[in-house]
């Protein structure tokens, strides 16, 4: 089709690219929701629990090398590890389960109670799976136990107050941009590169995540931590709630506003 140009000269109007690729995506997102939230109850246990053994290795990358060198910045490339486990097994982190199920939902694809059902098992087995692999992981390198108080530490020091529950936003925020930059496209060597650059950034920033908090305070508490379970809970607890503000109130909200058309489509 053709339009008279500003400047009065006549050409092709081009298709709006970056629109057409906000599209697609979402189309993906939908897609994979679908799936996701039409698991049996066997398969969302087994996804889940899956996760927080992916997370698991990364939060034994992590010691390793934290133990081996001192140095945070190798320590949280190394543990990028885990979110790479997680992209290519196509395991199931909670914190995942925000944009993608929250869009088919939204679509009209599935109904609420078949998110919180996702929602409450993914976080339960996540954590589950997790607490598992860090008591190996600990029974396997005691080595690594001092380093596991040390890092655990850092985030039950963070305590129920402001700045915890800052950094537990921008841990939602960081993770729900991942998922979305990885539906972006269909190559799994792309989709690497967000699964190490988010995972490096949560770690060095030591930012409030609850599954990847969570499991390295497993792992302290494993190894004889100074703070008990109840100390857990709360960081825990104020660390979810913040990531499912950051995640879902920023990030999913404003990229389903972004594609509003296409979400009045699949809902008619």
């Amino acid at each position: 089709m053709e339009e008279e140009r500003p400047d009065g000269a006549e050409g092709v109007v081009e298709p709006d690219v970056a629109a057409e690729d906000t599209e697609e995506t979402f189309d993906r997102l939908v897609d994979e929701g679908r799936q996701r939230l039409g698991r049996s109850w066997l398969a969302l246990i087994a996804t889940g629990l899956l996760g927080g053994l992916d997370i698991g290795v990364g939060v034994l990358a992590l010691l390793i090398v934290e133990e081996a060198t001192g140095n945070i910045v190798l320590s949280s490339l190394a543990f990028g590890i885990g979110f790479v486990s997680l992209s290519l097994a196509r395991s199931e982190l909670f914190t995942e389960d925000f944009l993608i199920p929250v869009a088919t939902v939204v679509a009209k694809e599935a109904n609420p109670l078949s998110l919180l059902r996702l929602w409450i098992s993914t976080l339960f087995t996540n954590l589950v799976g997790g607490w598992v692999i860090v008591a190996i992981v600990m029974a396997a390198f005691p080595s690594l136990r001092e380093t596991a108080i040390h890092t655990a530490t850092g985030y039950i020091d963070l305590g129920t107050n402001w700045r915890a529950f800052a950094l537990a936003v921008i841990g939602g925020m960081l993770i729900t941009l991942m998922t979305h930059l990885q539906h972006a496209t269909d190559s799994d060597g792309v989709r690497l590169v967000p699964a190490v650059a988010f995972g490096f950034v949560l770690s060095a920033g030591h930012i409030n995540h609850a599954i990847v908090a969570s499991l390295i305070s497993f792992a302290a508490l494993v190894a004889g931590a100074p703070f008990g379970y109840a100390d857990w809970l709360g960081m825990f607890a104020l660390a979810a709630v913040g990531n499912m503000v950051g995640g879902l109130g920023l990030v999913t909200t404003l990229r389903l506003i972004q594609v509003p058309h296409k979400v009045a489509t699949e809902r008619r």
